[in-house]
């Protein structure tokens, strides 16, 4: 919008100079090649000529940009794909963590000693190796 405001106004004056100045001009290129036109058409062709070579700049610029961009896109897609497995693992897992809270409950009718041994055999196949 604000690009809007600032270039219309620009316009019109560029396109008003020109088309008020129509006296013509000749152009000598290359010491062999003369070109006669009107002055608001050799005015117009530099714009659009130097408009032109910026949009080219600009793009040849940012390159290496696009091409970060792509890459990472692909990093995110592929990071999105392990992102959802790992959300259905865990998913899994807390069902069978549920089941198994379900299962324990069957076994609070047993012996204290049996659990403090199955813990112990637990632990002792869990722990770290001391360095």
């Amino acid at each position: 919008m604000i690009r809007m405001l600032i270039s219309i106004p620009i316009i019109a004056a560029i396109l008003l100079f020109a088309f008020v100045n129509n006296e013509l001009v000749t152009f000598t290129l290359w010491s062999e090649l003369e070109v006669t036109s009107s002055f608001s058409v050799v005015v117009i062709a530099f714009i659009l000529l130097g408009f032109i070579l910026g949009r080219v700049s600009a793009w040849i610029a940012y390159l290496p940009l696009r091409k970060n961009l792509i890459t990472l896109k692909m990093q995110n897609k592929k990071l999105g794909k392990e992102h959802q497995k790992v959300c259905e693992e865990v998913t899994g897992l807390k069902g069978d963590l549920d089941s198994l809270k379900n299962r324990d409950s069957g076994f609070e009718s047993s012996s204290t000693e049996e659990k403090s041994g199955i813990k112990a055999s637990l632990i002792k196949i869990f722990k770290s190796p001391e360095k």
